[in-house]
């Protein structure tokens, strides 16, 4: 056998030298032995074991191992099989550096005109029934709720296919405002308690399918809009009741413009990324501080038998329950899939994204009046 076949000299004893047959005790010569065969044989290559089913690791380390193409379609590489190298190519030429895209300013989102436009228009609305008559006031406020009620309503059966009953809703709701202005708060429970069976009631001419989800809706929203904005007309019923529904509007606003001008130039850690991601603490600590000093002016030149010390407590309040109102809103546009509830109020969005912060803030701060200066 050629020595190249095997890499091993032949043994004395295994072949004679005339070739006549095996020494006694060798092994028989067959096929794959005759002499005339091996010198036709080449090394057999080594290749290991590569397990049939194994992990990643594994396969990527026997991949590894083994040289050469494995498929008819791999092309080999230049001079793996004695052809000669291609020529190299000519390198590409580097790429003219592109100039550097200017900084883009910080937007504020919205048109700032349109909004400041509309909210002076509605806040001279506002002072203008507020301290001419009241029931004119109780009559803004009346209608803020139907409307906020139907963007609401329209909003969840667009993107939900939710079918709050807007009707009992709509009725009850103005009832709600009026009887929370001639009766207090005993008036605005009856007048709630009264409305969610109205929109239990006015459910069931419909098929029952979605009954459940449709009057859970209707009763939430009965709650968050009217029913909030009930403490609002309550708080005109005080002898300087326009003087404190004009401080609970005003520390509102100046909370709200605190949280956006402090936020919008110094912010840089978000508040609630996953529900609102343009708040952040800077503008919470904005909303604090303008609300702490606008209660202290409030409470010491607005309301009778106030104090400053009272308006710190008061601001506070109004900053922490507006963000609040402010986040709960936006949750429920993020899960409605929405940016504004509606498109009323140019640079705004709808009613019900300017009352997000008025619902809330109104119940406490007319608890915090009557603890501070009575309700008188």
């Amino acid at each position: 056998m050629n020595d190249s076949s095997w890499g091993a000299p032949p043994q004395a004893g295994y072949w004679g030298p005339s070739e006549q047959g095996p020494v006694q005790g060798a092994a028989p010569a067959g096929p794959a032995y005759d002499a005339h065969n091996a010198q036709q044989t080449r090394p057999m290559p080594i290749v290991p074991d590569v397990p049939a089913h194994g992990g990643d690791q594994d396969d990527d380390r026997g991949a590894a191992r083994l040289s050469g193409p494995l498929f008819r379609d791999d092309t080999p590489s230049a001079g793996s099989l004695g052809t000669p190298s291609q020529k190299p190519q000519e390198p590409m030429p580097s790429p003219v550096p592109q100039p550097a895209p200017a900084p883009q300013k910080k937007s504020a989102g919205r048109d700032l005109g349109a909004a400041i436009g509309v909210g002076v228009g509605l806040g001279a609305v506002i002072v203008a029934s507020l301290f001419v008559v009241k029931a004119v006031f109780v009559g803004v406020i009346a209608v803020a709720v139907v409307v906020g009620l139907w963007e609401l309503t329209s909003r969840l059966e667009e993107r939900k296919g939710i079918k709050a009953p807007l009707v009992p809703l709509a009725v009850g709701g103005a009832a709600m405002v009026v009887s929370g202005y001639v009766r207090g708060a005993e008036g605005a429970w009856v007048a709630m308690a009264l409305t969610a069976l109205a929109v239990l009631v006015w459910r069931m001419t419909e098929p029952p399918e979605g009954y459940l989800k449709d009057v859970t809706a209707g009763v939430f929203a009965a709650f968050y809009v009217p029913f909030l904005a009930t403490f609002v007309a309550m708080m005109l019923t005080a002898d300087d009741g326009p003087r404190r529904v004009l401080t609970f509007l005003l520390l509102t606003v100046v909370s709200d413009t605190g949280a956006y001008a402090i936020g919008w130039r110094f912010g840089k850690h978000k508040l609630a990324p996953r529900i609102s991601p343009g708040k952040t603490r800077e503008g919470l600590f904005g909303a604090v501080t303008f609300a702490m000093v606008g209660g202290a002016l409030c409470m010491q030149y607005l309301i009778e038998d106030g104090t400053w010390w009272q308006g710190l407590i008061l601001g506070f309040a109004v900053a922490a329950t507006a963000t609040l109102g402010d986040l709960g809103e936006s949750m429920i546009k993020r899960d409605l899939g929405i940016k504004d509830m509606g498109t009323l109020l140019p640079g705004h969005g709808g009613i019900m994204d300017r009352l997000d912060s008025l619902l809330p803030t109104a119940p406490v701060v007319w608890l915090l009046l009557v603890l501070f200066v009575g309700s008188a």
